[in-house]
């Protein structure tokens, strides 16, 4: 009986998901395995400018920014620890840059969802940190005053701009400290885009110099 021929298997011509995002800068960030070399801080300052905080449900005609958010909470560390050096600044103003990617998803869809977005969410940020000469993990008393200074941005946001009242966020933030509403009125109204952006670039160049308060 004659042997039939083998007929060759077809290659599968499905490409594999990408994990990475091309940013405007031309850089391609690598997801699940981010490097330092791919980050640029105008792609941050471009798509924090562009990420809306409370799901898009505050007051106002423009966005409540996670850049706007990001100054916010760095103000507000600065008037908890005065003496806070330039690195501790830059570390809390980068506390959410992870988010240029990922976007900002509220905490309660964070607990819904688990830890695997979290594992991603830390491996940007320390490839951000690296990026940018910090730490790859914050020291723990510069994670305590971050999460401190988040919790009152929050509270003020929540008030002003989200609709709650002001027991309910105390129920949920604590009651920020009386230095904080200091900051109300330079940070609380949301920004336009572009301004958003160019005051977070700003203030990034500035604590890129020695000693800079």
């Amino acid at each position: 009986m004659a042997r039939q021929p083998t007929i060759p298997a077809k290659k599968s011509t499905t490409l594999a998901p990408r994990a990475w995002q091309r940013m405007l800068s031309g850089r391609r960030l690598d997801l699940l395995d981010p490097s330092p070399l791919d980050i640029e801080i105008e792609d941050i300052a471009h798509g924090l400018a562009r990420v809306a905080r409370w799901n898009g449900q505050t007051d106002g005609a423009n966005i409540f920014s996670v850049a706007q958010h990001s100054l916010l909470v760095e103000a507000v560390a600065c008037k908890l620890t005065p003496r806070l050096d330039r690195a501790g600044r830059l570390g809390v103003l980068l506390h959410d840059a992870p988010e240029y990617v990922i976007g900002d998803m509220i905490s309660p869809f964070k607990v819904a969802i688990g830890d695997a977005y979290k594992a991603v969410e830390h491996r940007l940020l320390a490839a951000i940190h690296r990026r940018f000469g910090l730490p790859p993990v914050m020291s723990d008393e510069l994670t305590a005053l971050t999460k401190s200074a988040d919790r009152i941005a929050a509270f003020l946001e929540a008030t002003k701009l989200a609709g709650f009242e002001t027991r309910e966020a105390a129920r949920f933030f604590g009651t920020p400290p009386a230095v904080a509403h200091l900051l109300v009125r330079d940070y609380i109204t949301p920004w336009p885009v572009q301004e958003a952006e160019a005051k977070f670039l700003e203030r990034y160049e500035a604590l890129k110099q020695p000693d800079h308060r």
